[in-house]
């Protein structure tokens, strides 16, 4: 018996999670995209890498070894090897050790972090997440067929911050912190959205009366475009359900329930599903 699995037991173990082999595999490749993101967190703290950037240095490098390999092996594996490379996951998979090897070429490397964080995204595909991203089909369908809605919704935003800000210009004036209308409608966005930070702060009575009718109109305002993109959910669904529902040759009743045999108003055999 050879020591090393052959190809096809070796593709079985890194594409599929159904055995004991396979699912050891899984799981020690998360644990280093959960380890070697977590590098990538403390390294970011300034303490933490003069203390200990030595050793996130070399950890670093061994997980990028490890998953240049399963890199590799993926590509090796596969039997559409450019669909894999193209594929969202093999850009993934690629991102995932580019990073570490330009660090050799460049000196600057912190723009390199942002980068190497999106191996949490590797995630979805060892911990089976793709299923779920059917209903962010759902979602996504949804915003576009509310595009129009939220156009005229951020149309309507722009104009009362334009409006809010130039008036509390006027009103506070530059003594108050708004030193230009541009400020001033930082200011308004700040307050709209419900933020408030409280580096500016009106002081006149109008002032803050004005501050006090734009916050109303903030909370107001957030329930607005998650009503229009639930509603576009709720009917997106709708329409999934009413194209999968088979009607009853005898009575032709709707029957949601792909998996009825028979129809339960009549009791009619249910065509098969195509």
């Amino acid at each position: 018996m050879p020591f090393f699995p052959s190809k096809s037991r070796l593709a079985h173990i890194v594409f599929e999670h159904d055995d004991r082999a396979s699912k050891t595999f899984d799981v020690v490749i998360l644990i280093a995209i959960l380890i070697s993101v977590g590098i990538v967190i403390l390294d970011s703290v300034s303490d933490l890498h003069f203390s200990y950037g030595r050793i996130f240095y070399i950890l670093e490098w061994v997980f990028t070894l490890l998953f240049t390999v399963e890199y590799g092996l993926r590509v090796w594996l596969s039997k559409r090897k450019a669909g894999y490379i193209f594929s969202f996951y093999g850009l993934v998979d690629l991102l995932a050790i580019i990073p570490t090897y330009l660090s050799i070429f460049v000196m600057n490397t912190q723009f390199l972090v942002v980068i190497r964080s999106l191996r949490l995204l590797r995630v979805i595909r060892v911990l089976k997440l793709g299923r779920y991203l059917k209903d962010a089909e759902f979602l996504s369908e949804a915003l576009r067929a509310s595009r129009n809605k939220i156009q005229i919704f951020i149309g309507s935003m722009i104009t009362i911050v334009l409006i809010a800000g130039t008036v509390m210009y006027i009103v506070e004036g530059p003594d108050s912190g708004y030193t230009s209308i541009p400020m001033a409608m930082y200011w308004s966005i700040v307050t709209l959205t419900t933020v408030g930070f409280g580096d500016i702060t009106p002081i006149t009575p109008l002032g803050k009366l004005m501050a006090s009718i734009i916050m109303l109109i903030g909370y107001g305002i957030i329930a607005v475009p998650t009503g229009i993109v639930t509603s576009e959910m709720t009917l997106a669904k709708s329409k999934k359900k009413l194209a999968d529902a088979r009607a009853c040759r005898k009575c032709h009743q709707l029957i949601f329930d792909n998996d009825a045999l028979f129809c339960k108003y009549c009791g009619e055999e249910m065509p098969k599903l195509k």
